[in-house]
């Protein structure tokens, strides 16, 4: 036995198109089954009605009475009676007082129920109501309260029963039926066809999308655009992976760039390290020893580059990290001339005696992780402190969440000023300087996470002069000094 598919297996285009056909053949249902109880209703009133006016019973009855007495069947002479003519095609029952059913006209001979006899002892004005003959034909019977006058101006109580075969409304309920199921069929495939061109129409910009997403996914093309047309669902839906393309080969430009810069930057320190390595190694083959100077000097060397190896790779690692800081410490409420004061201690002890740190602060809090908080910040006192001139000075403010770190250097020219923050970006009179050209990125970085903004520009008497704006946070509330153990006595 074949299995039969899971809906949701089945593909988008046939679903719809199921349930397309599925509402259609609801609603036609609907108005079908309305509009064969309305017709239902119609025909039973207009039979009931018939029912009410049988303008010839009443006479019939009373020649039938009087010409050939009580009959229990239909007569078989009645071509030569007066009871011939039946043109609304009624069965006519006579109902006499000792519950005896007297066939009056008609082809069927109508059963006496309670309902009829209720009607003869005058307990109910009129009985309507549904039979079943002998023969099993259904009927509708309509019965009324009547007198039957005798010769000798004798009268009898008695009932007429009228009724109709009930096929008068079943035969043309039926035929409505059968339109009606054979209109609702149509309907429904009808409504299949245009449900499945609909999706076929809809979808077809799905059907694009799809296929650029397993192009994509084959080729690793990201440079694929999908048309973006109207402001539909499918129109926001194609403006979104187009962005979400355009944002991973950035991304992936990004990391190439990153990628051949850091190996470039690396190289640097590494071919100097091998130099120095195969220096000595050389020195120790050969039993030459260096002179204590150059093997002095050369060991500062080493250790050095080992520094500046060191600084690359912490630098890459901070860069590599993702926006939002994951594994690091949670953001708390920091207070950022703390941060700000404990930079300066680590910037002067790197620093000469000449070189001069002043420094005004004011306190300020907000929401940050400490560690890369103080990093940016030690960044930017570094890049002050690296272009600053022997015997100069490097003024540092903070105020209203205002950070500015101004050095007297040669300062940065303007057409400089666009690329400072960019990775491993160094201007032409600092690439004989230590670094590697990523603390202003780093900087620029943290600041945007925190919500801040910073930007470089020239100082008006030289030098440059660095700004950070970071928002404030809710100033924690003050420390209570801890008070005595409970239990000690007052000192005097």
């Amino acid at each position: 036995m074949p299995r039969i598919p899971r809906f949701r297996s089945l593909p988008l285009r046939s679903r719809l198109a199921i349930l397309t056909a599925a509402a259609v053949a609801v609603a036609v249902a609907a108005c079908a089954l309305a509009c064969w109880f309305i017709v239902e209703k119609q025909l039973m009133d207009q039979l009931d009605e018939s029912l009410s006016s049988p303008g010839n019973a009443a006479p019939a009855a009373r020649s039938v009475l009087g010409d050939y007495g009580c009959l229990s069947r239909p007569r078989t002479d009645v071509d030569n009676g007066p009871l011939s003519f039946n043109p609304n095609h009624s069965s006519v029952l006579l109902v006499t007082e000792n519950g005896t059913g007297c066939w009056v006209l008609g082809d069927e001979v109508l059963p006496v129920t309670a309902a009829d006899l209720a009607v003869v002892r005058g307990d109910s004005p009129q009985s309507l109501q549904t039979v079943t003959t002998r023969d099993g034909t259904r009927m509708r019977v309509l019965t009324r309260p009547a007198q039957i006058e005798y010769p000798r101006q004798r009268t009898e109580q008695a009932a007429i029963s009228v009724g109709r075969p009930l096929s008068e409304v079943t035969g043309p309920l039926n035929t409505l039926a059968l339109i009606l199921l054979a209109v609702s069929g149509i309907g429904v495939l009808g409504a299949s066809a245009a449900g499945l061109g609909v999706a076929r129409a809809g979808l077809k910009p799905v059907d694009r999308l799809t296929d650029t997403v397993e192009h994509v996914a084959r080729t690793e093309d990201l440079n694929v655009r999908i048309p973006v047309e109207g402001r539909d669902e499918i129109a926001r839906l194609s403006a979104s992976f187009n962005a979400m393309t355009a944002a991973l080969s950035s991304s992936r430009v990004l990391q190439q760039q990153l990628i051949a810069d850091a190996g470039h930057e690396l190289r640097t320190p590494l071919t100097s390290l091998r130099t120095n390595i195969e220096l000595l190694e050389r020195s120790e083959l050969t039993g030459r020893e260096l002179p204590p100077q150059d093997r002095r000097e050369l060991m500062l060397s080493v250790k050095a580059q080992m520094g500046e190896l060191a600084a690359l790779i912490g630098d890459l690692q901070e860069l590599s990290r993702p926006d939002a800081a994951h594994g690091g410490a949670p953001p708390q409420t920091v207070a950022f001339h703390e941060v700000v004061e404990a930079a300066l201690e680590r910037a002067r002890r790197r620093t000469g005696p000449d070189l001069k740190i002043t420094a005004e602060l004011a306190p300020w809090y907000l929401r940050a992780e400490p560690s890369a908080l103080e990093r940016a910040v030690i960044n930017l006192l570094d890049n002050a402190v690296k272009f600053s001139p022997p015997a100069g000075t490097v003024e540092v403010d903070l105020h209203g969440g205002e950070l500015t770190v101004r050095d007297h250097g040669p300062g940065i020219p303007s057409e400089d000023l666009p690329h400072v923050f960019e990775r491993f970006w160094r201007s032409a009179s600092a690439r004989s300087l230590p670094g590697s050209g990523l603390g202003l990125s780093i900087v620029a970085r943290t600041v945007q996470q925190l919500g801040g903004t910073v930007a470089l520009h020239p100082a008006q008497d030289g030098g440059t002069v660095a700004v950070v704006r970071l928002p404030g946070a809710q100033t924690p509330p003050p420390a209570t000094p801890p008070g005595p153990p409970p239990g000690t006595p007052p000192t005097a």
